[in-house]
């Protein structure tokens, strides 16, 4: 089975290269050819042949960093972070995030899944680092379940929480594990799931939630056990808890992970807002990488990431959602114009200028592919997997904006739903519905889920 994509107005291979007039071909599970006039080519059997006129093609988004299961916890009026410090809103939700479920882990990651997919999102990392103890440890077993259904690559970093409130932590009991217990599960889903191969649907990462609330050999351990496996570290890092490292431990947090082994270039942080330009050097000397998750800065209320800065000193860097406790939605596509747009804002207070619009789609693509380590994902060119998603662009809410392709996403923004979304050579989106899936079945019943948890 194949496509041949006819007649793209643009084919955005990547933030640098955008081409005019041509067809895609997709044949198995890669891109076969790019360029004009393939229809005329035999076609392998079964191509099917889609009148792409009009339509923008671009590479599929790369989540680096979500936590799906608090699709379940968002637009709730008592959790306002506005209100709150990072750490006084985690004290109040994390006894909500307690009384999850297995069944309502997995209905959150379809929600999850089903709106990134829909704005054009093919390769998604969830950091999962919560395990109530009456919800058993086949959490993200369920989630590589929802994954395979809807046919989006899925890399799974399996989180956890080690230190008692006792000692200084935000986690409830009912979500603490041991260091041993972690790092067991850690190496039973890298060896059920871990796929390293080319065109890989599934990976795992380490992914200890924070140093804050975790016991230093919970993240000795961690690298040991990836550096081990062959798989990649992860963790919270720069995100308002510097301040109880530095009291806890006498170092801030980026010099407390340097002195335990967790930096690299197989290693990357989320957020990083409150680092100083030394430690962001710091990073870029290591190679470890980071997921900047633009729209929590709105609620959290503090300094915007300095992405000019981390720019200039060469980070690896993605683009993350962040969970929808935070963010309240769960769309990549939407955190590309935000990533933008908060830059912009603070250009006047920056030593680095503001990267090129089109460099914000290139965090999404090719840098979320590079920090996760994926050199099969992230642009578009023969030989690479068919992730891709298509926006058709014959609307009036395009109109003047079709000159540039490349910074379309970031500049204008994109509010709707795209109009394709191909992974692995697959169809998963196409004209408002999933192939194959009823998607009032599903919203049903996540809903019933989300009431027997919520109510």
């Amino acid at each position: 089975m194949g496509y041949l994509l006819k007649g793209c107005a643009a084919v955005v291979c990547s933030a640098n290269v955008v081409l005019r007039d041509q067809d895609v071909l997709v044949t198995g599970r890669a891109i076969a050819a790019i360029g004009p006039g393939l229809s005329q080519w035999p076609l392998p059997a079964g191509t099917e042949v889609i009148d792409a006129a009009g339509w923008f093609v671009y590479p599929g988004l790369v989540n680096t960093h979500h936590h799906f299961f608090q699709t379940f916890v968002r637009n709730r009026a008592e959790l306002d972070w506005t209100k709150l410090s990072v750490i006084e809103w985690l004290d109040r939700i994390y006894p909500i995030f307690a009384r999850l479920t297995e069944e309502a882990f997995y209905h959150a990651t379809v929600v999850a899944l089903a709106e990134l997919i829909k704005h054009g999102c093919t390769t998604a990392f969830d950091h999962q680092y919560n395990f109530p103890r009456h919800a058993g440890t086949r959490i993200v077993d369920r989630q590589f379940e929802a994954a395979e259904m809807f046919g989006i690559r899925l890399h799974a970093g399996r989180g956890g929480n080690t230190l008692p409130k006792s000692e200084g932590s935000t986690i409830p009991e009912e979500m603490r594990e041991t260091t041993d217990e972690f790092i067991a599960d850690c190496e039973r889903l890298i060896d059920a799931y871990h796929d390293a191969g080319p065109f890989s649907m599934g990976q795992v990462a380490v992914a200890p939630c924070q140093p804050v609330n975790c016991y230093k050999d919970t993240f000795v351990e961690s690298v040991r056990l990836a550096r081990d496996k062959g798989v990649l570290l992860h963790t919270h890092a720069g995100e308002g808890e510097s301040p109880f490292m530095q009291a806890r431990t006498g170092m801030r947090t980026v010099d407390y992970l340097e002195s335990i082994g967790f930096c690299g270039p197989d290693v990357w942080y989320a957020h990083c807002w409150e680092l100083s330009q030394g430690e962001l050097g710091q990073m870029a000397a290591t190679g470890t990488g980071v997921a900047h998750c633009p729209e929590p800065v709105y609620l959290v209320g503090a300094e915007v990431t300095d992405i000019p800065a981390m720019q200039a000193l060469g980070l690896r860097i993605g683009l993350g959602v962040d969970g929808t406790a935070s963010n309240d939605n769960g769309n990549l596509m939407h955190c590309v114009h935000s990533a933008y747009m908060l830059q912009c804002l603070t250009a006047s207070t920056r030593s680095h200028p503001v990267p090129e619009p089109a460099r914000f789609l290139h965090y999404a693509t090719q840098g979320g592919a590079d920090v996760l380590g994926r050199k099969d994902i992230g642009h578009l060119a023969p030989g690479m997997a068919a992730d891709l998603f298509a926006i058709d662009t014959r609307r009036l809410d395009y109109v003047g904006t079709r000159h540039d392709p490349a910074s379309l996403i970031a500049k204008v923004g994109v509010g709707m739903p795209v109009d394709m979304t191909m992974i692995n050579g697959r169809i998963v989106w196409r004209d408002g519905h999933f192939p194959g899936l009823d998607e009032r079945d599903l919203f049903r019943k996540a809903e019933a889920a989300l009431h027997r948890v919520m109510s």
